[in-house]
């Protein structure tokens, strides 16, 4: 994934009430914010794997598991990596929470004053 040593890249699902918050804080961060809405912009399976790698997570690690689709759908089945890959891929909106990179750190933001480690 190629990305600009000076921008912050923000991916988020833009229904969730934390990521208001999150980017205010992100503007302190990086002068230049680069925002994927996770919903509206297709990721890929290569995407995702090459964010989890900077994140140091598993696929299931960025999943709301509270979540009634996740239940549903996900829940109790045993997935191999590429799975939990395609997962990602097709239910976006299951991130639990924002995801920021900067000058090749990354962090999963379970609080908007996370992002602030990324400084």
């Amino acid at each position: 994934m190629k990305t600009h040593h000076s921008e912050l890249y923000f991916y988020h699902n833009s229904a969730q009430p934390i990521n208001k918050q999150t980017r205010a804080y992100a503007h302190s961060v990086a002068k230049f914010i680069h925002e994927i809405d996770l919903v509206s912009q297709k990721m890929t399976a290569t995407q995702w794997n090459q964010i989890l790698l900077l994140l140091d997570l598993r696929p299931k690690d960025l999943l709301n598991r509270a979540h009634p689709d996740y239940q549903r759908l996900i829940a109790g089945k045993n997935w191999d990596h590429e799975s939990w890959l395609n997962i990602l891929v097709k239910y976006p909106y299951l991130i639990k929470a924002p995801i920021a990179l900067y000058r090749r750190k990354a962090i999963l933001c379970r609080t908007p004053s996370d992002i602030l480690k990324l400084n």
